[in-house]
């Protein structure tokens, strides 16, 4: 499922719900990273978690 992502999709990190929504900011092979409102960037490895793709009207 992560292999879609691509730069400026809104995701959530469902192991970290208090992370908050984030913006995908690149995704090179299975390195996301991410800007996360609460947490800020975080580089997620895509073959340990896939993330929430957020639907833009969800906001």
């Amino acid at each position: 499922m992560n292999e879609i992502l691509e730069p400026g999709m809104i995701v959530r990190h469902p192991g970290a719900p208090d992370w908050g929504d984030g913006q995908v900011q690149s995704r090179i092979g299975d390195r996301i990273t991410v800007n996360f409102a609460h947490a800020g960037k975080q580089v997620i490895d895509g073959r340990r978690v896939v993330l929430e793709i957020l639907d833009p009207g969800d906001g």
